[in-house]
């Protein structure tokens, strides 16, 4: 085994890698007419909703309006396109971030299947819960998990919107 993985070389490089990605994501971001800083604004966005749909488990934060702002205006002063293409892989590069459970969301991911399974198994004892059992461990734990998650998500947005304001 170790033989054969020492065949297979080193893989390719981070830098050639990232390059590649750069590459293709200004490819697809200079296909947009871009005209003013809404287009801008707007190619962006599309390139995080692609990257956000297309990749499970990693999600990345989309900078602030203003550092956008920032890179347009640099995007705009610059006179040529390989001078445009390294603005934008430059603003890639340094303000794309993954994004971070917050604690709150962690803590509730991993207390709802314990609580799910004793409410399920409480519930069951009841007559009027009594139809209950007739849903799978496997269909039920992880609905009310997504359930808990969404809620608590949405709580979390609503109590935040609430004391900014």
């Amino acid at each position: 085994m170790g033989m054969f993985m020492s065949f297979m070389g080193k893989g390719v490089p981070a830098t050639q890698t990232i390059g590649y990605a750069m590459g293709m994501l200004h490819k697809q971001f200079v296909k947009k007419d871009i005209k003013n800083f809404e287009d801008f604004h707007g190619a962006i966005l599309n390139i995080f909703i692609s990257f956000n749909s297309a990749l499970p488990g990693k999600h990345y934060d989309v900078p602030s309006r203003t550092e956008v702002e920032e890179c347009f205006n640099a995007w705009i002063s610059a006179d040529e396109e390989t001078k445009k293409k390294e603005v934008f892989v430059n603003f890639m590069k340094n303000k794309v971030s993954l994004s971070r459970i917050d604690a709150y969301t962690m803590s509730i991911g991993m207390a709802t299947p314990p609580a799910v399974m004793a409410a399920k198994r409480a519930g069951e004892k009841l007559p009027q819960l009594n139809m209950i059992k007739f849903i799978p461990d496997v269909i039920f734990v992880p609905s009310a998990t997504v359930l808990a998650l969404i809620s608590a998500k949405l709580t979390r947005r609503m109590l935040l919107e609430n004391t900014s304001s």
